[in-house]
């Protein structure tokens, strides 16, 4: 699939967040490749020393990356909690930013073998890496009620997890629940409103989604990795798509910029020590004619942070 297939989310704001000017013969990492929109721009920026550590857990986004021909850019087939280790396989010491841009990709979207879209009835995968895990068709038909509903309710912030979740039991009883849109019209029929605009599969796809690929689980994990790589003034940035992901990076954003200390301990000011990172500016979202071009990027935010000495 071609570069242009997928476009980047809040481009030009994510990489001018990692002020790469200064530190152009760095190294920098993108955590999530895709189809590396951000990566080539990145690329664009760079001198001709620095290096840019593309990763991506998705095998298709690794063969994509490799067709860069540019000898600063090296493609690692590795999810982003696996950062701490890749960099030091690849003896990288300490990067001048890292870019994470969260959620499933528009070619994982569009493509129907990979069973991501409610929209395209196909064979239910959902994996971001097909090599390995449970697929959705296998884990929807092993789960119990309690766990499924529990999934739906906690992923997928989704009012309606009990009915759905006894409609896929009950559907399970006559065989396999094997593709999207089998599964898209249980959904429908068990849920009785949604938001204007919204169908009903929205919160139970993303919620399988979320569950099968352990994403906030891989965000908690990488963060720290992330800040533990960065030299002093590095930059770390991150693009997130619903209020899931987002919290937990505002949240670690937030505790690293304030000293981490045990409540109430007596120390004066000079004696507190020095937190870690610096919130720089707000959030950020798409303007108007961004979401206008790419509807997809609507719920994006993009928060930005550099490590303190």
């Amino acid at each position: 699939m071609s570069a242009d297939a997928h476009l980047p989310v809040l481009l030009h704001p994510a990489v001018d967040a990692l002020a790469i000017g200064s530190r152009a013969d760095g190294t920098f990492v993108d955590a999530t490749f895709g189809r590396g929109g951000h990566s080539r721009l990145i690329l664009e920026r760079l001198g001709p020393r620095g290096r840019l550590i593309a990763i991506d857990r998705d095998p298709e986004a690794v063969a994509a990356a490799r067709e860069i021909r540019d000898p600063r850019l090296t493609p690692v087939h590795a999810r982003f909690s696996e950062l701490r280790a890749t960099l030091d396989a690849l003896r990288s010491g300490g990067v001048d930013g890292v870019l994470f841009d969260l959620g499933v990709s528009s070619p994982q979207l569009d493509d129907s073998r990979r069973g991501f879209s409610f929209r395209l009835d196909a064979p239910m995968d959902m994996r971001m890496d097909p090599t390995r895990g449970m697929s959705a068709v296998e884990w929807l038909g092993q789960a119990d009620e309690a766990e499924i509903r529990e999934v739906l309710s906690n992923y997928g912030e989704e009012r309606f997890a009990k009915q759905i979740a006894k409609a896929i039991v009950a559907a399970r009883r006559r065989g396999p629940v094997r593709r999207t849109g089998e599964l898209a019209a249980l959904v429908a029929a068990a849920v009785r409103t949604r938001e204007p605009g919204q169908d009903p599969a929205t919160r139970t796809f993303q919620a399988l989604r979320i569950h099968l690929n352990q994403e906030l689980e891989e965000l908690s994990l990488a963060l720290p990795q992330a800040l533990a790589a960065l030299k002093p003034s590095g930059r770390l940035a991150v693009i997130s798509f619903h209020s899931l992901e987002d919290r937990i990076v505002k949240n670690f954003m937030r505790g690293a910029a304030r000293p981490d200390l045990p409540e109430r301990l007596p120390l004066k000011a000079r004696e507190l020590p020095a937190p870690r990172l610096r919130v720089i500016g707000r959030p950020a979202r798409p303007d108007a004619e961004e979401v206008k071009a790419n509807p997809r990027a609507r719920s994006a935010m993009l928060r930005v942070a550099e490590k303190l000495a």
